[in-house]
């Protein structure tokens, strides 16, 4: 991860947009107090590191230049202290402005943050400040207030994939087009996990697939949803209470990841689920003998709507700490309900 980390603001592979912006800022040395938010993986600590080296030649970078994570202590004290020390002196021999990175500063204080607030005000002349966070509701109005914010939303697959098959090349790793689908669907726009599941796949198996990213990070493979979702459609209660045990000790499955995933399926409408159902009456048995696909699309919206509800409590009680045994029982309950719902709507 740190050894592709983007060095300049053009290596960047997204956000276009806050990137000219903040191009056009430096170029006119009008750089104003930064807020960048958004979730990990983003590009936002790559984006300022990357302006910091633009603005300073490397010997300046480490009188110009106050870097602060979460993993530093950045109480009250220490912006009373250093901060407040580091803004308020100005560099003799270089005219411009300092800069100083807070890093994760949603972890800060609220005292801390009031702190802030007069020392970003004060020394405005000769200091500029960069504060980083992945949710903008911990950072106070006062702060928000003082700076130009950026949001940094999660990359889309387009960018994503170029930057993968660059590293996948620069490496020599060996990737199928199916291993390049689940890495981007399951690090959904982060590209800092993406490229830990490529290493880690490709360390622990050589080879990266689909199933081997999926077993690498733990997560359930689609076949086992899909046969999850089968088997609580059309076995009955006990049978498919059973296989879905057998299969959730096999793998080492959590209720938790298969309830987000049957969530999924059910919200999108995922591979269509065959539901066998002959109905007794006669006008039915025809249209139906061969059986009755049913995708999760085609749940009537009532009926997905309750389903959704009873995925909902199921979830919250999991969160609450219940037995996973019966939670399971809960679940697959739900789907026969729902089944028999549609057998007899039909």
């Amino acid at each position: 991860v740190e050894k592709y980390r983007p060095q300049a603001l053009s290596e960047l592979v997204s956000h276009r947009d806050i990137l000219s912006t903040v191009q056009r800022f430096i170029s006119e040395d009008r750089l104003p107090h930064l807020l960048l938010y958004g979730p990990p993986g983003t590009g936002k600590t790559s984006t300022i590191l990357a302006c910091a080296r633009q603005l300073y030649r490397e010997r300046e970078f480490g009188s110009m230049v106050l870097e602060l994570n979460a993993s530093d202590d950045r109480g009250i004290d220490i912006v009373r202290g250093p901060i407040l020390s580091f803004a308020s002196t100005r560099t003799i021999f270089k005219k411009g402005f300092k800069l100083v990175i807070l890093d994760e500063a949603d972890a800060m204080t609220q005292d801390a943050q009031n702190a802030l607030r007069r020392v970003i005000e004060k020394f405005t002349e000769n200091t500029r400040f960069c504060l980083i966070c992945n949710y903008l509701s911990k950072i106070i109005p006062a702060l928000q207030s003082r700076c130009t914010r950026f949001r940094f939303g999660p990359l889309t697959p387009e960018l994503m994939v170029p930057r993968l098959q660059h590293v996948i090349q620069e490496e020599g790793v060996d990737v199928t087009e199916d291993g390049m689908k689940a890495l981007v669907t399951l690090s959904s726009g982060d590209m800092r996990r993406a490229l830990n599941i490529l290493q880690s796949t490709s360390m622990a198996f050589g080879k990266v697939t689909e199933e081997n990213v999926y077993t690498c990070t733990g997560h359930p493979l689609k076949a086992d949803i899909a046969n999850i979702l089968d088997w609580m459609l059309n076995q009955d209660f006990s049978t498919a209470y059973r296989r879905i045990t057998e299969l959730k000790t096999l793998k080492g499955l959590a209720l938790q990841d298969i309830l987000t995933e049957i969530h999924l399926f059910v919200h999108r409408g995922g591979q269509r689920v065959q539901l066998q159902m002959i109905l007794e009456r006669p006008d039915f048995s025809l249209a139906f003998s061969k059986g009755f696909l049913l995708s999760a699309v085609d749940f009537p919206p009532s009926i997905r709507i309750q389903l959704l509800i009873k995925l909902a409590d199921i979830e919250y009680r999991l969160a609450a700490g219940t037995s996973e045994k019966i939670q399971l029982s809960s679940l697959i309950a739900a789907f026969q309900v729902t089944r028999d719902l549609v057998v007899a709507e039909a």
